[in-house]
């Protein structure tokens, strides 16, 4: 016998058994949630939360198989060609996130090597799940006020198929636009544990990473991106994520590493420069799907800011090595790396609104400001591990600048500052949204599992500590 029920406001129909098998998994978690004590710091509690995490992900994945979702197949006017393209893009954008893990993993202490790999690497889960239960419609759901996604609206994919939607994703079918985008969401917390690395608790940085995506950055892409969003509206530029990607995970890195304190031991670890290499050049390979498939088809505005991004990433390297020696250093790997990355940040809002001059002259300048800001972290309390700040943060707050000063339309360069001014409050309402929301998750999440591994787990290594794995020496 069937019957209907209601969820997220839309009418069901299921037989008797799969409702009570909601029921079911409904009681077992009210359960769990009245026995989670948050003051007692005991094992017990610990094992009470991961029972909690593998509950929930079961039951976004139960409900994902039952729900009877809607996903449309119908005409679509993309080309064969903006397809493929945007297929490889989404795959390139995924490859970025292990990349980072070995950018990440060759410049912290062998006995961390392993965390700080996984710390990325496991935001391809955790993240994916996110992204198809709710995500993706916090972010390119129906507009609420221009500031955050209908949550209904798409959750579990429901009117996500093979067909096209009208305003969102430029003719393709809507399933590879949510593909493409969930790849963004899946990089941008794994950027923020460079700041917290050698210290940070597994599972508390789990439940920090569930909260960010869904708090921080999902109403930023829908501000942003989505066409109601009201930065959109504005005519803030931002081609590929400068703001939604690199600027958040840069403030929420600050607030990580303020909120965190410095490690015990801050003398500088040794570099597994192949480790980094590897990374950058994963980084650099996968950015060209990250900048050049934003254009969403196989087009010209594709082909600009593929070479945008080559452009900009190449000045910033030399010039990160330029102001090393100018500063009394060697020319080094690390350093050609980092800035290559700095570079790559920078043109990330601007690769598909500027000259090819002006991608070289915004990674040649970001990285000369970036360079500067690691400096003066380095003198200063702040225990940033991996510079993500002043990288990130610092280096995709400049990319926004400089997206308003040589934007082809629009720019200061043509006279206008209109867009000057737009950004400029764009910035500061981003950087303060995303200090103050992700500093109040930080303390929620102190709440539920203490963040910082003890000062003997520190010592002995998070690879043993938190996952019983050592890298083969």
């Amino acid at each position: 016998m069937y019957k209907i029920y209601k969820f997220f406001d839309h009418d069901y129909v299921f037989n008797r058994a799969t409702y009570n098998l909601f029921i079911l998994f409904s009681d077992f978690l009210n359960t769990i949630v009245k026995n989670l004590n948050l003051t007692d710091m005991s094992e017990k509690r610990k094992q009470i939360l991961v029972r909690t995490i593998v509950v929930l992900l079961f039951g976004i994945a139960t409900l994902a198989a039952l729900l009877p979702t809607e996903h449309p197949a119908g005409e679509y006017s993309a080309s064969s060609g903006d397809l493929a393209w945007m297929i490889t893009s989404a795959g390139l954008v995924l490859l970025m996130t292990p990349g980072l893990s070995f950018f990440y993993g060759g410049m912290v202490r062998p006995k961390n090597i392993i965390s700080t790999l996984l710390q990325s690497f496991v935001a391809l889960g955790i993240v994916t799940f996110l992204w198809y239960a709710v995500g993706f419609s916090v972010a390119f759901g129906e507009s609420i006020g221009g500031f955050i996604g209908n949550p209904t609206t798409y959750a579990f994919f429901r009117n996500v198929g093979t067909a096209q939607h009208p305003e969102l994703g430029s003719g393709l079918p809507f399933i590879l636009f949510a593909a493409f985008q969930m790849k963004f969401a899946i990089i941008t917390p794994a950027l923020i544990t460079g700041s917290f690395a050698e210290r940070i608790r597994f599972w508390a940085y789990l439940i920090f990473m569930m909260l960010f995506s869904l708090l921080v950055y999902c109403p930023l892409a829908h501000w942003t991106w989505h066409p109601d969003g009201f930065l959109a509206r504005w005519g803030v530029l931002d081609f590929a994520g400068g703001t939604v990607v690199h600027i958040s995970a840069g403030v929420a890195a600050l607030a990580g590493a303020i909120h965190m304190g410095p490690r015990r031991d801050t003398t500088p670890a040794p570099i597994n420069i192949p480790y980094v290499i590897l990374g950058t050049g994963l980084l650099w390979f996968g950015w060209f799907g990250f900048n050049s498939g934003s254009a969403l088809g196989a087009n010209a505005l594709a082909v600009d800011a593929f070479i945008n991004t080559h452009l900009a990433s190449a000045s910033a390297l030399i010039a990160w090595v330029l102001t090393d020696v100018y500063r009394g250093r060697k020319i080094s790997a690390l350093g050609a790396c980092i800035g290559a990355v700095v570079g790559l940040v920078a043109i990330t809002p601007a690769a598909g609104f500027v000259g090819y001059g002006a991608s070289l002259f915004i990674g040649f300048t970001a990285a000369i400001i970036s360079n500067y800001a690691v400096r003066r972290r380095e003198r200063s309390s702040l225990d940033d591990t991996l510079d993500v700040f002043p990288c990130h943060g610092v280096g995709g707050i400049s990319g926004m600048i400089f997206t308003a000063v040589f934007a082809t339309e629009g720019g200061v360069i043509n006279g206008s500052l209109q867009l000057l001014g737009a950004h400029l409050l764009a910035l500061v309402i981003v950087v303060s949204y995303v200090f103050a929301v992700s500093w109040a998750l930080y303390k929620l999440t102190e709440l539920v599992i203490p963040m910082r591994v003890s000062e003997a787990q520190e010592a002995d290594g998070l690879d043993l500590t938190q996952h019983r794995e050592s890298v083969l020496m």
